[in-house]
């Protein structure tokens, strides 16, 4: 890998956007890639670089202290000279005299620089939204925040019933609260899972004493003396209240990007190679709309191994190598007893076959295209997700037969 300097012997210097898990693996990858410039790394938030989704599960419990979220300590950055600019907001990009200006009006110059900007929640518009008492979960404050509540008294709404606001029920009705999800849509995980696996989740809920209202919409929240004490629905029905939390999605944070003339679609536009329309800048994790040779499309994914794979694609990249970017997309989600974990995505499969039994609580689905696997949802299931990685990369031919046989060993299909 190149050293870290331009074609004159000068030393460079990479300037991150971001100190999440993209912002805090391109600074690490840039060191390992051999990168020997100067790297600042500029983050928001106080905190250490951390782990995001305890953050709606272990965390929010009580159960991991906050140390244990950092992704590395303090030392670590240290010794590998990468200098941390915690709370600190970049608010403009000058591309043509090569930095960045942060909130301060403090101007940060930079050879290279690395976008990872995440994707924050999308903030609903609703009459009373911004009343006291309604949360949005993202930042360690917003979990520190939402774990008071679970022990306070009322009623706990959830708007949106995706992988977020699951979680989060899930962490109250355990701590003892009465919870509602309110969910648009038909069945929970409408957009991220098929019917087969939003059934498991509604049965899970329901049993565990939500309660579930699909096809269901919002209309205002309800204050009182400033704070939270209903939601009104779109029938005119209201629901007492103490808390609320929305997780209704995310939106890539882009505006930094977008006012610097850098080319957006859902995100900011790069290529294979994690770079953007400008040669000296890249970008990685949430934040980004890339191209993925395995799908044929561009896409922009929220998830943790995105944000780290592609991040270490940049940061190879930023130390002078040509890597290109082409990870199979995998997640995971802890409700009660089930961990989900889902590897590959659905879109475009012709079949679907459920291997073992939904009503114990470990069996997976498979998704087919021509036979061939494209994803996995492997509920309390370890050996499908494990298996269905190899598969899937393998393009190994399948008999749905044998696949939904469990008496067959899934190694036998390799």
């Amino acid at each position: 890998m190149a050293a870290a300097s331009d074609a004159s012997g000068v030393t460079q210097r990479a300037v991150i956007v971001g100190a999440g898990q993209a912002g805090a693996q391109g600074a690490i990858s840039l060191r390992q890639a051999g990168f020997e410039g100067e790297i600042i790394m500029l983050g928001a938030e106080p905190a250490l670089p951390y782990q995001r989704p305890p953050l709606s599960k272990a965390y929010l419990k009580g159960e991991l202290a906050e140390e244990r979220l950092y992704l590395r300590p303090l030392a670590f950055y240290e010794k590998q000279n990468i200098t941390l600019r915690l709370g600190e907001r970049v608010r403009l990009i000058d591309r043509a005299g090569q930095k960045v200006i942060t909130g301060k009006e403090e101007e940060i110059p930079y050879d290279k620089l690395l976008l990872a900007t995440g994707a924050p929640p999308r903030r609903l518009q609703a009459p009373g939204a911004e009343l006291y008492g309604v949360y949005y979960l993202r930042t360690l404050s917003d979990s520190d925040a939402l774990r008071a509540i679970l022990s306070c008294e009322g009623r706990v709404v959830i708007v949106g019933a995706g992988y977020i606001g699951l979680e989060v029920a899930a962490v109250a009705r355990q701590a003892g609260r009465k919870v509602t999800v309110l969910e648009m849509a038909d069945r929970v995980l409408s957009r991220v899972a098929s019917e087969p696996l939003s059934e498991f989740y509604q049965t899970l809920h329901r049993d565990a004493g939500v309660d579930l209202r699909l096809g269901t919409t919002l209309k205002s929240f309800i204050g009182e003396g400033g704070a939270l004490a209903g939601v009104e629905l779109a029938d005119g029905e209201i629901i007492d209240c103490a808390a609320a939390l929305v997780g209704v999605g995310a939106a890539p944070e882009v505006e930094i990007a977008a006012e610097a003339g850098l080319e957006i679609a859902n995100g900011i536009v790069v290529d294979a190679q994690a770079r953007t329309s400008d040669e000296n800048i890249w970008a990685a994790g949430d934040c980004t709309n890339f191209p993925s040779p395995r799908y044929g499309r561009r896409m922009r994914l929220e998830s943790v191994p995105n944000a780290t794979e592609q991040a270490k694609v940049a940061a190879a990249n930023i130390a002078g190598g040509a890597e290109l970017y082409d990870a199979l997309p995998w997640f995971w989600s802890d409700q009660y007893d089930v961990k989900l974990q889902t590897v590959g995505l659905l879109e475009g499969y012709d079949e679907l076959v459920i291997r073992g039994a939904p009503e114990q609580k470990k069996f997976a689905v498979w998704y087919l295209k021509d036979r061939k696997a494209v994803a996995v949802d492997a509920v309390n299931d370890a050996a499908s997700f494990a298996m269905g990685k190899k598969l899937i990369m393998a393009e190994t031919p399948l008999d749905p037969a044998q696949l939904a046989d469990v008496s067959v060993n899934l190694k036998e299909l390799v």
